[in-house]
């Protein structure tokens, strides 16, 4: 393609056979096959990701399957990585290096240390600080590692010309001209020998890996650090000078954790997969490329095999805190270093590595809070946070990659199937309200800097408005570090103490995690197992499919049914009414949210749920009823006439109290109740929170003594060894009680149950927090208006229609002609009532 006019209708044919593609017409690999041959091998690799882009919104499953077989083939064509000639003059170069005759084989016995005085890169302390110049010789190592060993090694320190033109050559990526491994000029050769050409090229390329001075590769573990940004793991495999071998590996055996955990839901999983697919093609950029892998055994079982198939001796993670995947992690480099395989580990997935929270200096009073842990950091201080590392610009690659499936086989996005056999596509409203990309994370981070950020502090809990960051998915699958984000609001100088705290209270629900393994299933406080909770499905299927009767609570479900998030304020107000009001199990609604949720976090919602069933390591001292919460969250009714749009044309006053409106404002706003808006599953809400109390306090009152203190009326928590050993060591064994052998510590708990212990026989409780200061008496007032008047407008419509039959048939009895139609007058007084009309139809304007 020499000219613009030929360029644009190879474009525009590619575009129609584009078209029968969605049509079912071509099949994918038809379709690729035919755009390479008419846009040729170096315009299909600049543009063929562009082009397809818009198939990923409607057609998606093409899209996806497009975008894996263009990776996989381009990395395969580059694969060799290498030309003949090149392999040939390293390889020479290499003996020369080593004192041998070109024509002599090289022994690697005569030179045992030769590979170790290369590989001997020390992982710096400290390595999140670690900050390297990736524009230059970390970032350059390629294909040719042979050349970019020789001069680190030489004892001159002047390289060879042909080293100098062998480094521009084999240290950069493979040209577009000669990826396919035929040489220049050379566009008639058999396919035969073009395949023989590169069965010796890949022969040799692999002798250059056992070459003494040729670096072996670094394998670079990805779990949840899916970005480029400030990745300890990625920029130090750059440090090493040896090409970088980038795995993900999926084990759901392992991924979704002991019993009941639910550590991986449906919705986590689709975003897992697209934010995949986006580091894919931003490794693809740098010349990179991502191995991922099924896993049906053990991931340890997997990272050997690697390691033997790639002769990689190093291997490089971000570290993961929760307790079974920290247990996977160190069985695996144990076992890999008795092997001689180098790993490290770096910490950027919190602001503070669990393990290094200590409350020596502070006590245990308070424990739970974000006050206290905030106090045990500052007076435990670790490392420095760093500053920030960039993004590689390019990437070492191998000679040769190992062998990686496609994406699909992960079953990630795996859609269910009717009878009928189409599909069920229960994620395209997901699909549609986030971009999955690093990209994506860094441009809602800058919307919030640039608009949320100022009503954060004292608007988060609004609903209608986005006031909050929408950050907790890119933060849960490492596309947004916190480091990064933190270091991006101190630049914005913008200070936000509350938003600061959040990032707080999520390192310290990991500490918590790290100290209670069994925080997703079971309760901390004992007293609390004994509970009598409601066992009605039908209640537990209202509150997950949004069918409650209360507008604020089941806009929230839907919101979370469809997009997979909703605000924090949400969650507690739909927690509430789980736990409070329908008297279910907290786990039932932690189990719901790991499902649903796209920033689904073990660690997160098992403390959330636990402090709102109130046997967590903090008590909510706090109602959060579905009216009062509307109040002020929603006070206009926006948000729940978006997820709800058959409340839509319900007045402002009574949007959020459906049962309370006027049958004549039901039936003009077009709402039946028990129809289409259900019924209140929950009509006294008073008396089933004042149950639930009563519950709680029969629980509390079976472990009295033995698990509640008689003296503070407190509940008393087992402490876990660390915690033993830190408070008789003189962090706060004053605070601790022992009895039986065992060591428990009191705990924060609400006074209303402290007077139940203390008091027991009050006739009334001073701290009762039952519904106080729910009801709204301007809201009460309007809806009484509301049905007054229409009860006298409804009585006076009646009787003047009763006047008007008596006249007609007055008239008629006497022969008389029908009497003359009135016209109608507009009202005096205007009326902001919006169903007010009058008789010709017409809205009433106010003056």
């Amino acid at each position: 393609m020499c000219d613009t006019g030929g360029t644009v209708t190879l474009l525009t044919q590619v575009q129609q056979m584009m078209a029968e593609l969605q049509l079912g017409e071509l099949d994918a690999e038809e379709f690729f096959c035919l755009t390479l041959s008419l846009l040729g091998h170096q315009d299909t690799q600049e543009q063929f990701l562009e082009l397809i882009e818009p198939l990923a919104l409607r057609h998606e499953k093409e899209h996806m399957c497009l975008t894996t077989i263009f990776l996989e083939y381009f990395t395969q064509a580059q694969a060799p990585g290498v030309e003949e000639e090149e392999v040939e003059v390293a390889l020479a170069l290499s003996l020369q290096e080593l004192g041998v005759s070109k024509q002599e084989k090289p022994q690697p016995s005569s030179h045992p240390g030769a590979r170790e005085s290369q590989r001997e890169t020390p992982f710096q302390s400290g390595s999140t600080d670690v900050c390297v110049n990736v524009a230059g010789e970390a970032s350059q190592p390629g294909a040719g590692q042979g050349v970019q060993a020789l001069k680190a090694t030489s004892s001159s320190g002047e390289c060879d010309p042909r080293l100098e033109q062998l480094s521009s050559k084999g240290c950069q990526p493979p040209s577009r001209e000669r990826a396919g491994g035929t040489p220049p000029g050379n566009t008639s050769q058999p396919d035969g020998s073009r395949s023989s050409r590169r069965r010796r090229t890949r022969k040799k390329a692999s002798s250059v890996h056992r070459s003494p001075s040729m670096p072996r590769p670094v394998l670079v573990w990805v779990r949840r650090d899916l970005r480029l940004s400030d990745n300890p793991a990625l920029v130090g495999s750059l440090e090493l000078g040896a090409p970088v071998i980038p795995v993900f590996l999926w084990c759901p055996r392992e991924e979704e954790g002991p019993g009941v955990t639910v550590a991986v839901g449906s919705a986590s999983k689709y975003w897992l997969h697209h934010a995949l697919l986006c580091f894919i093609q931003s490794l693809h950029k740098l010349g990179g490329h991502l191995v991922t892998r099924r896993v049906e055994t053990t991931t340890q079982q997997a990272l050997q095999s690697l390691v033997s198939e790639t002769g990689a001796d190093t291997l490089l993670a971000n570290a993961l805190y929760e307790p079974w995947l920290k247990e996977r992690d160190e069985l695996a480099f144990s076992a890999l270093e008795s092997q001689g395989v180098k790993c490290h580990l770096y910490h950027s997935y919190c602001l503070r590595e669990p393990g290094s929270v200590c409350t020596e200096g502070v006590g245990l009073r308070g424990i739970g809070s974000v006050s206290h842990f905030m106090s045990c950091c500052q007076h435990n201080p670790a490392p420095g946070l760093g500053s920030v590392l960039q993004a590689p610009a390019t990437l070492p690659v191998p000679s040769q990659w190992p062998q990686s499936g496609p994406l699909d086989q992960l079953d990630l996005a795996k859609m269910p199937r009717r009878k009928d056999g189409t599909t069920v596509d229960w994620a395209a409203t997901i699909r549609s309200s986030w971009d999955f990309s690093e990209e994506g994370a860094h441009a809602r981070l800058q919307d919030f800097l640039c608009d949320g950020l100022s009503r954060y502090e004292k608007e988060s809990c609004r609903a209608d408005v986005p006031n909050t960051s929408s950050l907790s998915p890119y933060l849960h699958f490492g596309q947004l570090s916190p480091r990064f984000l933190l270091r991006a609001l101190r630049a914005a100088h913008r200070k936000s103490p509350k938003f600061q705290r959040k990032l707080a209270w999520r390192d310290l629900a990991y500490w918590q995690l790290s100290l209670f393994p069994h925080l997703p299933w079971e309760s901390l406080r004992p007293p609390y197992t004994a509970i009598r909770w409601s066992a009605d499905r039908a209640h537990l299927k209202a509150w997950q499919r949004g069918r409650t009767g209360y507008p604020l609570v089941d806009a929230a479900m839907r919101q979370l049914w469809l997009t997979g998030w909703m605000n924090n304020y949400m969650r507690h107000v739909v927690a509430s009414f789980l736990i409070a009001y329908l008297h279910l199990p907290w786990q039932e609604g932690y189990r719901w949210f790991q499902d649903t949720l796209v920033d689904a976090d073990v660690a997160i919602d098992a403390v959330m749920w636990q402090n709102g069933g109130m046997c967590g390591l903090d008590h909510w001292n706090f109602v959060m009823h579905p009216v009062s919460a509307a109040l002020t969250c929603d006070p206009y009714g926006s948000f729940v006439r978006k997820w709800c749009p058959e409340l839509a044309a319900l007045p402002d006053e009574l949007i959020h109290k459906p049962w309370q409106c006027p049958a004549s404002v039901l039936r003009r706003a077009g709402v039946t109740l028990g129809g289409d808006y259900p019924e209140r599953i929950v009509a006294d809400l008073e008396e089933r929170r004042a149950r639930s109390l009563r519950d709680v306090a029969t629980a509390r009152q079976q472990f009295a003594g033995e698990y509640v203190d008689r003296r503070s009326g407190c509940d008393l928590l087992p402490l876990p060894d660390k915690l033993v050993k830190e408070a008789l060591g003189g962090g706060g064994g004053g605070e601790v009680v022992q009895r039986g052998g065992r060591f428990l510590l009191p705990v924060i708990t609400r006074k209303e149950f402290q007077h139940q212990t203390l008091e027991p026989g009050a006739q009334t409780n001073p701290f009762d927090a039952v519904l106080r200061g729910y009801v709204s008496r301007q809201r009460d007032e309007a809806a009484a208006f509301l049905r007054e008047r229409d009860f006298t407008a409804s009585v006076m419509s009646e009787g003047g229609r009763r006047l008007e039959r008596q006249e007609r048939d007055r008239r008629v009895l006497e022969g008389l002609p029908p009497p003359p139609a009135q016209k109608s007058r507009a009202r005096r007084t205007p009326r902001t009532d919006p169903f007010s009309v009058v008789p010709g139809g017409a809205p009433i304007t106010p003056s």
